[in-house]
């Protein structure tokens, strides 16, 4: 998930620090500044949904409001003061993408939250409300934004050295008349490349037939005669925008006998799942390098290639000229 325990770290020489060129990730208890972040309600209607356990996702009217919960968690050693805001999201070459400071959009500025801010003690928590009110003049279409929760603390070794943490809720919403939009998709081609460590990536290409934006998830399984292996998850996440495709891979962890093996591979964006089958052949052959002749024999080549050219030109100027003197006039022809 792209916006779980996300640490951006700002560096400066002065009192004004600047953007941070580095992220790095943590697990709960493993930073000393660790706060945790989740959604705490969940449409009804959506309540069997897996992104809506984890996501604010919605289609509403325009002049409609929603409101949500959501949940802090101060999970440090130390008590620790919180900031709360929306800032600016999209989704660019197939991830969901945020900006390290707090820019805007025009769904980020539909957000409203009940506090700025939360003090916690250790692993004291809190809730906050969430409302998204749309404008009557809203256009038709689908916004994305996240909700973020930041903690700003200064490095005792160093006091030009700015830490900020966030950890964030994505924010997936719909405008327009009538009912939701649907969601669905296609799996088109699938095949095998090689991974780390020479073990096999399957990949799948899958369209966007719908008209609001996936998050696959999904797993690959394989068999050969009696022998099977898997379920591997989809390895990389990625965010697909509607009419848009985007490369689904899933990393095979294993090594596996040579030979042809058949896939299945099932998909999924929410509610809505697809499979797809097909084979792939074992091990998956290392990317062709083409050889480069030395220079030397190159430049040579060249070289023969321009004197041939300069050849020719010139036993054609001598052809055309003999061809002009034969049927001048005054001369006679034998």
């Amino acid at each position: 998930m792209l916006l779980a325990s996300v640490a951006l770290v700002a560096v400066g020489a002065s009192a004004a620090p600047a953007v941070a060129a580095r992220e790095q990730r943590y697990e709960p208890g493993d930073d000393p500044a660790a706060i945790n972040f989740r959604l705490l309600d969940i449409p009804t209607a959506r309540a069997e949904d897996p992104r809506a356990r984890v996501y604010i996702i919605d289609h509403l009217k325009p002049g409609a409001t929603i409101s949500r919960r959501v949940e802090v968690r101060n999970d440090s050693p130390a008590t620790q003061k919180i900031e709360l805001y929306a800032g600016a999201a999209s989704v660019e070459n197939t991830a969901f993408t945020v900006p390290d400071d707090r820019t805007g959009n025009e769904l980020s500025g539909w957000i409203k939250l009940t506090t700025a801010a939360v003090e916690l003690a250790p692993g004291e928590r809190d809730s906050v409300a969430v409302d998204i009110a749309v404008p009557k003049n809203a256009s038709k279409g689908e916004r994305y934004a996240a909700i973020w929760a930041q903690v700003t603390s200064g490095s005792k070794q160093n006091g030009n050295v700015v830490q900020v943490h966030r950890v964030g809720i994505r924010v997936y919403l719909d405008v327009g008349p009538g009912g939701e939009p649907p969601t669905d998709f296609r799996i088109g081609d699938l095949a095998a490349e090689r991974g780390i460590g020479g073990l096999p990536v399957v990949t799948a290409i899958v369209t966007n037939t719908g008209e609001r934006a996936l998050d696959m998830t999904g797993r690959l399984t394989l068999s050969k005669g009696a022998v099977q292996a898997g379920p591997f998850k989809v390895t990389n996440g990625v965010t697909i925008l509607p009419g848009q495709s985007g490369k689904v891979r899933i990393a095979v962890d294993q090594s596996l006998p040579a030979g042809v093996w058949d896939v299945q591979v099932f998909l999924a964006s929410g509610l809505v799942e697809r499979k797809a089958e097909g084979r792939i052949s074992l091990p998956v052959a290392a990317p062709m390098e083409l050889a480069q002749s030395p220079r030397p024999i190159w430049l040579a080549y060249a070289i023969g290639v321009a004197a041939m050219l300069v050849l020719l030109v010139l036993v054609g100027w001598y052809l055309a000229r003999r061809r002009r003197t034969r049927f001048t006039p005054g001369h006679r022809v034998s």
